[in-house]
């Protein structure tokens, strides 16, 4: 569906602003917008989950460790697919709140993608180099966005998303290396060409959203502080968008339908993209593509 189509549809949730911002830029930040009764019942659901990491010795298809983790002191990068983890992260990711929230700026009918719960660690957590998420799960058109949540403050200290507004509307870049393997980041020259002058970092507190188009260049820094910086990640499209490939990240909610109707029509964009590797095999976590490790 086009802008000028969705924008027919008068808002659910999001402002008008809020929405002609959203495209504009690529992006948005939508503070403390998540009620507290949902977020405590994340949090200690996620606590419940990093009880569980204890047993764990080395990654494997939930798991992403850190270097460093132990039973006693645990360490993680990533927990893959929670909604398939427990339940409560599904009924996060499908209530009617984050899916009015889509609608408003992909159209009446959204559909899930993929989920995931980034960490970023106290003390050393790794940052995430720039990059663009459609190379990893390209789609027919390009309405794909991710919807994360801060489970707690989000301070500069903690390696918040940043982002580049505009970046969207410019170039898709190379996400393989020299060699000719994927990385999921941009090269050392393409990132050092970026006018990172107008990055925009979303800090923000417990309970607040960050939106990212699909195109959207973006990156965080490593956590240097002593608080952790949970960040629960959900991609959704419009139910027009049509994968490509597999998802890097299977789940058995994806395409699941979370507001409107299922699509008998594809919407196409002309503009291409780039086909990542055939994740049909297995997939490790952007952390460990973007380190090179096993490379």
């Amino acid at each position: 569906m086009r802008t000028s189509e969705i924008l027919k549809h008068p808002p659910l949730v999001l402002t008008n602003e809020q929405r002609h911002f959203y495209f504009d830029n690529g992006y948005l930040l939508l503070e403390k917008i998540v009620p507290e009764q949902m977020l405590e019942r994340l949090r200690k659901v996620t606590n419940e989950m990093i009880d569980q990491s204890r047993g764990i010795t080395v990654s494997d298809e939930v798991w992403d460790l850190e270097t460093g983790h132990t039973s006693d002191s645990p360490r993680l990068r990533r927990l893959t697919s929670p909604n398939d983890q427990h339940e409560v992260y599904w009924e996060y990711a499908s209530s009617d709140l984050i899916g009015n929230i889509v609608a408003d700026l992909v159209g009446p009918d959204v559909k899930f993608h993929h989920s995931k719960l980034n960490f970023k660690w106290a003390r050393g957590g790794e940052e995430v180099k720039w990059h663009q998420d459609i190379q990893f799960w390209p789609h027919t058109n390009y309405s794909p966005l991710t919807v994360g949540l801060y489970l707690y403050d989000c301070s500069h200290d903690q390696g918040p998303l940043v982002v580049l507004p505009g970046s969207h509307k410019g170039e898709l870049y190379d996400q393989f290396n020299k060699y000719g393997q994927w990385t999921g980041c941009l090269s050392d020259l393409d990132a050092s060409r970026l006018d990172t002058t107008i990055a925009a970092e979303l800090e923000g507190p417990a309970g607040s959203l960050t939106v990212h188009n699909c195109r959207m260049l973006h990156s965080s820094m490593p956590n240097r502080s002593d608080i952790g910086r949970p960040l629960l990640l959900n991609a959704y499209s419009s139910a027009d968008a049509m994968p490509y490939t597999p998802v890097p990240t299977p789940s058995k909610y994806f395409q699941t339908i979370i507001r409107g109707s299922a699509a008998r029509w594809s919407h196409h964009d002309e503009r291409p993209c780039q086909i990542p590797p055939d994740w049909s095999g297995g997939y490790t976590s952007i952390f460990a593509l973007q380190q090179e490790e096993a490379m």
